[in-house]
């Protein structure tokens, strides 16, 4: 008789692994034997009928927020899978909690598993947003433009039991479109910096999003691509670290880890972009050490295109496996990231003609900094950027540095 592994059987009947693992632990798979730590199947074995004595109803999250690792569940840099096992006997809110770990370290393949498990189950209305934002991220990182449209439809189907839920659909929308820095979507009430609309569970997360939302009309307005009356160049790029540092010091306070890395990494990029290196250093090495803790490759692998090799070398300086780990992210969430974008946005894709430090230049040119002050910031030659910039030209096709925002 021929056998099949429980991911086999899984992907032949449309269910999750955990759903045929467990159809093996209560013999409910005729023939079915364990194999080391795993279940050998028959392979002409089919899926049991479901009997409702086995359904048990869905325990609700122990946070309402589909951000279950930026909430204070993880409150400890270093103890993520502590965090987990916590959540075990919620079997829901398990799955959902590793799953986001995973994509911080960059598991896609096991957080598409994971995300996939939560949308054919259709339980709970935080596991719906939870799993579609998963699925977004898969997308983003596979650069499948028919896999983010399916995770946002998904998202929109979540069972919604009044306007505070509807709210929380849109601006879950909202910030799957700001991963490809397309911020139009945000709620009114969001954009001013207003959650009542939101659990409080959920403001972790908010804040964090809205701080993208800030940075992303600060690029606009650098960019030229935003006008607002009385604020022009870096202005309120300048200005972003005084409104990110207080809400640090509260992430620390509240022992929120994710949401203190990600607010930290932002005040990087805008003490970065505004000329303030040092500064920037500080922030990174922080987070570095954060997510070094539980091994978080990936997220440090979404942060490298901001930095290119001074995040590189930030980490080498603490840990020269990791950086290699990090890189090798990178190289795989860049090419899904340009494409999905290049997509979505209906633009063309030139980023991955690009080498990193022509990609810096780029983003660079694209704030409004002159070819000196480029090369005062790279410790380079000005003649070294000029020739990079002509070789830009030369391989994107555009008349002038003055274009080079509407590429990044």
């Amino acid at each position: 008789m021929s056998y099949i592994t429980v991911r086999e059987a899984a992907y032949k009947w449309n269910v999750s692994t955990r759903r045929v693992q467990f159809l093996c632990s209560q013999g409910r798979i005729k023939g079915a034997y364990r194999f080391g730590k795993s279940w050998m199947i028959p392979e002409t074995a089919v899926l049991p009928n479901a009997r409702r004595k086995e359904i048990t109803p869905t325990l609700p999250m122990p946070r309402k927020s589909p951000f279950l690792d930026m909430t204070n569940l993880y409150n400890k840099a270093g103890e993520a899978k502590e965090c987990a096992e916590m959540l075990v006997n919620q079997p829901e809110a398990h799955a959902l909690f590793e799953a986001q770990i995973a994509l911080r370290r960059g598991e896609i393949d096991r957080v598409y598993e994971q995300a996939r498990y939560f949308l054919r189950a259709h339980s709970g209305f935080y596991a719906i947003l939870g799993g579609g934002m998963l699925l977004a991220q898969c997308a983003i990182w596979r650069g499948d433009f028919f896999l983010w449209k399916e995770a946002k439809k998904h998202i929109c189907e979540a069972p919604c039991k009044d306007e505070h839920d509807r709210e929380l659909v849109s601006l879950s929308i909202a910030i799957i479109d700001s991963s490809i820095y397309d911020n139009k979507d945000f709620p009114e009430w969001f954009k001013i910096g207003n959650f009542e609309a939101l659990p409080g569970d959920a403001h972790p997360a908010a804040k964090v999003f809205y701080i993208k939302y800030l940075y992303m009309t600060a690029y606009d307005i650098a960019t030229k691509q935003r006008r607002i009356e009385g604020v022009e160049g870096l202005a309120l790029m300048r200005m972003l670290p005084n409104a990110i540092e207080p809400m640090i010091s509260q992430a620390v306070l509240d022992k929120t880890v994710i949401p203190e890395m990600y607010l930290r990494m932002s005040c990087a990029v805008a003490y970065y972009y505004s000329g303030m290196q040092e500064r920037a250093i500080l922030q990174i090495d922080k987070v570095v050490k954060l997510a070094l803790a539980d091994g978080l490759y990936g997220f440090l692998a979404e942060y490298v295109r901001h930095f290119d090799e001074l995040l590189e070398q930030r980490i080498a300086l603490q840990d020269e496996n990791a950086v290699v780990a990090v890189k090798a992210l990178y190289s795989i969430y860049r090419v899904g990231w340009a494409r999905l974008s290049a997509q979505v946005r209906e633009k063309v894709n030139v980023v991955e003609l690009l080498d990193a430090t022509e990609r810096q230049i780029v983003k660079l040119c694209a704030f409004g900094y002159t070819n000196r002050e480029i090369a005062m910031m790279l410790y380079t030659s000005e003649s070294t950027v000029s020739h990079a910039i002509t070789r830009i030209l030369n391989k994107t096709g555009l008349m002038s540095k003055k274009d080079f925002a509407f590429i990044v």
